[in-house]
């Protein structure tokens, strides 16, 4: 979606005549995007679900107060991501673990998962990126899965360029140190 369709729908969103068909744009549009991002962070079909579905609920509600000094993905990532990291925390309470530890159960329970359409090459490079710095992990993600540039990145992070791909070279060495030794 290019700026100009992107303010047409937002301008849209915020008309009550409008705001219901063109939230089902908006949802159509993303759904997916943001349902993969999700999917990276929590690995599980059925949570993703409910993140996805309550990052759709947040967007809508708070649509008029979007000021537009980013892209509108951006904004709507950041929402999904900050969703995906409060479910992430609250899990780890009712479950009386810490966030290492969840993520450690997480990768562990993929197998299990019947949503999980991988092989063992493909849970051992989930296990590699769970070893990695919250940081590197989402870089790592976001470039290696998503195949998102830096400049996109950069915007969606708040960082720059520069830090980015060094987040991304030393997590790709320790994704690949840890694939050959185990």
């Amino acid at each position: 979606m290019d700026i100009d369709e992107e303010k047409d729908l937002i301008a849209r969103l915020c008309s009550a005549r409008q705001a219901d068909g063109a939230f089902q744009e908006l949802v159509d549009c993303y759904k997916e995007r943001l349902y993969w991002h999700i999917r990276y962070l929590l690995k599980n079909h059925q949570d993703t679900d409910d993140v996805l579905q309550n990052t759709f609920i947040k967007i809508y509600r708070n649509i008029k107060k979007f000021k537009g000094d980013s892209r509108l993905y951006s904004w709507m990532y950041r929402i999904a991501r900050n969703e995906s990291y409060t479910f992430l925390k609250k899990r780890s309470k009712q479950l009386k673990i810490s966030s290492e530890e969840l993520q450690d159960h997480i990768v562990n329970n993929l197998e299990s998962d019947v949503y999980f359409e991988g092989d063992e090459i493909k849970l051992k490079l989930q296990k590699a990126i769970n070893t990695l710095p919250e940081k590197q992990r989402e870089v790592f993600q976001l470039r290696y899965f998503e195949e998102m540039k830096y400049q996109d990145m950069a915007e969606l992070l708040n960082t720059t360029e520069g830090a980015l791909k060094s987040n991304y070279h030393h997590a790709s060495k320790k994704v690949e140190e840890y694939l050959k030794s185990n």
